[in-house]
């Protein structure tokens, strides 16, 4: 029984086959349905890399949005309908993912089948690599909340606050940093060791904005 995966699909109104990322038949034109083989990336016919123009994206988003646009297929087929809003449904999730360097990096994951297994993950414990920064970060929110619960006033807290704040911005502009570094390697055809060390800083990237949103809750609150 063969298992090559399949490298074009049938249009259903001509029976021409067309590549299984195209969106319109190169034979009569008419729109495909959405192929179940596609990721976000070939399907906006962009390489599966990780710096991308931004100004390329947006363009071939606009693009494509006019040419699925429910209005060009009103008096089109039921099938053709439902393809139109397929296309431009997927689309927008495609440009969603990919318009942000962050996102853009977890789907790259979740394609390579090593996706983080969801929000908790990233809180699960300290990264080693933070435990000194998070140690001391306790310490002070601590002594924060026990000023705020003996009725300091906000002029007493807040700038501890803030200075505690400084070293955990410090780990996440250099932690950008380094994934950056690692994006212009995977782009440059890294393979499997610098696909584990984007997870671990992605990971790591995450838990230090869940500290950052943390200290932001205990400022307005």
């Amino acid at each position: 029984m063969s298992t090559t995966t399949p490298t074009l699909q049938a249009c259903r109104h001509c029976g021409a086959g067309a590549p299984l990322d195209a969106h319109f038949c190169p034979q009569c034109t008419k729109i495909l349905p959405l192929s179940r083989q596609a990721d976000y990336f070939s399907f906006l016919g962009l390489p599966r890399k990780l710096n991308i123009d931004a100004a390329d994206l947006e363009q071939r988003f606009r693009t494509l949005s006019r040419q699925f646009h429910p209005d060009y297929f009103y008096n089109a087929t039921p099938a053709e309908r439902r393809a139109s809003l397929e296309q431009s449904s997927y689309l927008n999730d495609a440009y969603r993912a990919l318009r942000q360097p962050a996102s853009r990096i977890e789907y790259l994951l979740k394609l390579e089948g090593m996706a983080p297994s969801g929000p908790a993950e990233a809180a699960k414990q300290v990264p080693p690599a933070l435990l000194e920064e998070v140690f001391a970060l306790n310490e002070e929110l601590d002594e924060i909340r026990e000023l705020r619960s003996g009725a300091a006033s906000p002029e007493e807290w807040r700038p501890r606050l803030e200075r505690a704040r400084q070293p955990i911005e410090a780990k996440r502009i250099e932690h950008e940093q380094q994934l950056q570094t690692l994006a212009a390697q995977w782009d440059a055809g890294g393979g499997p060791a610098v696909l584990q060390a984007l997870r671990d800083q992605f990971l790591e990237r995450n838990y230090i904005h869940n500290l950052l949103e943390g200290i932001e809750r205990e400022l307005h609150s």
